[in-house]
């Protein structure tokens, strides 16, 4: 990876929308040191105190996040990236005090990869496809340096943070990056093993290359995480990844400085097929898949899920095409739920672009979180807000509190989380829906994207069943 673009101030309330679903910040940071305490058995050991994360033979105590089921494979003892979609394989666990070492050999003459530390288990964002951590360079190209000669970066270990971590730089960066160049340059080239050693202690990293300390950070945020190998375009050779334990921090961290818990979470789409998820008979073709992007080409009927859920937590990153179904007029709603009214008593209207969807929970399209260009905003919960039957209070908690939508095009994020008949919905780092009351609505019951007579695009959709 050579360099990213951060919205910080995005990333960082997105991600911290999605650890508040979880609970207050205490338990956020007791769930992890749980899920670190509830790690499967060690790996073979490879030295004292140390021992391997992969076996050889294949994934177990790995997810694939956001790549195919063939980007990352074991061969000849060995565990193989083919670089190609982009993203991330992570340990199913949590680390935060450690030592790392592994053998890296790149293929390709300028070959593409990285090492995420102490990083959230899902992309920050659709727009990016990686997650917020601290990324160790595992890369070959010249220096690259800016029109004024300033060193931007190498190929030999440099250590920054990306999508919202935070890092001191252990030396200056000439252009004033979270990003440490290394004091050696003494990688190998391609077809050749390099030997990484990683220490993540408290805050600090290390990074020693074939011996040599080159880089590494300080004052690291956060810094208790999952360990993450990154496909970036190019094949890639990993062998020998050991890992040693160190004593955890004393008192335990606080919650800003422990990422995301993605204990039991999984992706609800494979990237390249509708596996899991059930279309009607005859009308097929409607969902297809680019670069990893579910599409819909707003005709057929909406997507369920194969699997029914109770209580989940739900991460879906949606976008908006150019096309629309026409400019109408559409009513401004109240903080009530209830059409706002002039002095004459008229609706007030507002022309629109009107594109809509949404996405059904449990089985049920009244249970509806709303995606459409409304002046309200998305996250509306359409059949309990319009539901005469229902009491005002629910009705007006079923109302978005806040207008958090991207334009047309970019990307947004949406957290659900249902507990009982409670909903919560964040979009893109703003709460809109806050525990509201859902009376009646289904125990269980499968999740749709649903179809509603316009094209929309959807990326990491993930869910955590809570029970």
């Amino acid at each position: 990876m050579r360099t990213r673009t951060i919205n910080a101030v995005i990333v960082l309330a997105s991600l911290a929308s999605m650890i508040g679903c979880a609970g207050s910040q205490s338990s956020v940071t007791s769930a992890a040191a749980a899920h670190v305490g509830a790690a499967a058995p060690r790996g073979e050991q490879c030295g004292p105190d140390c021992y391997r994360i992969f076996n050889g033979k294949d994934l177990t105590g790995w997810v694939s996040v956001n790549c195919f089921s063939d980007t990352f494979i074991a061969r000849d003892g060995m565990l193989f990236c083919t670089g190609n979609p982009v993203g991330f394989l992570r340990t199913d666990r949590m680390y935060e005090n450690y030592v790392l070492d592994f053998d890296w050999k790149h293929e390709a003459k300028e070959g593409n990869a990285g090492l995420f530390v102490w990083s959230d288990p899902v992309p920050s964002s659709a727009q990016n496809n990686f997650p917020r951590a601290i990324e160790v360079q595992i890369m070959l190209t010249p220096d690259v340096k800016d029109k004024e000669g300033r060193l931007l970066y190498t190929g030999q270990g440099d250590v920054f943070s990306i999508w919202g971590s935070k890092m001191t730089p252990l030396r200056p960066h000439p252009a004033g990056w979270e990003r440490t160049l290394p004091s050696e340059r003494v990688t190998k080239g391609a077809g050749e093993w390099n030997h990484y050693k990683v220490t993540c202690d408290r805050g600090n990293i290390t990074v020693e290359i074939n011996g040599h300390e080159v880089s590494g950070a300080k004052d690291v945020s956060p810094r208790m995480g999952y360990i993450c190998l990154e496909s970036e375009g190019s094949p890639i050779w990993f062998k020998d990844v050991c890992v040693k334990e160190l004593p955890a921090a004393v008192p335990a961290l606080a919650a800003k400085d422990v990422a995301m818990d993605g204990s039991g979470m999984r992706r609800l789409f494979d990237g390249k097929t509708l596996a899991g998820w059930h279309e009607e008979a005859g009308d097929e073709g409607h969902w297809t898949f680019d670069g990893g992007v579910a599409k819909f080409d707003g005709k057929g009927d909406s997507l369920w899920t194969a699997e029914e859920f109770g209580d989940f937590e739900l991460v879906a990153d949606w976008r908006w095409t150019k096309d629309h179904q026409g400019k109408m007029k559409r009513p401004m709603i109240g903080a009530d739920g209830n059409e706002e009214k002039d002095a004459a008593g008229n609706v007030k209207e507002v022309e629109i672009e009107e594109r809509d969807s949404g996405i059904y929970l449990r089985g049920n399209s009244k249970s509806q979180v709303n995606i459409w260009c409304w002046p309200c905003g998305s996250g509306e919960v359409w059949g309990y807000r319009t539901d005469p039957a229902m009491s005002a209070a629910v009705r007006a908690a079923c109302t978005p509190k806040v207008h958090a939508d991207k334009p047309v095009g970019e990307w947004n994020r949406f957290v659900i989380r249902m507990v009982g008949d409670r909903l919560t919905v964040d979009l893109n780092g703003k709460r809109v829906i806050d525990n509201a009351q859902l009376p009646g609505v289904p125990a269980k019951g499968p999740i749709a994207l649903q179809s509603h007579g316009c094209p929309v695009e959807f990326e990491n959709v993930f869910v955590r069943p809570l029970k």
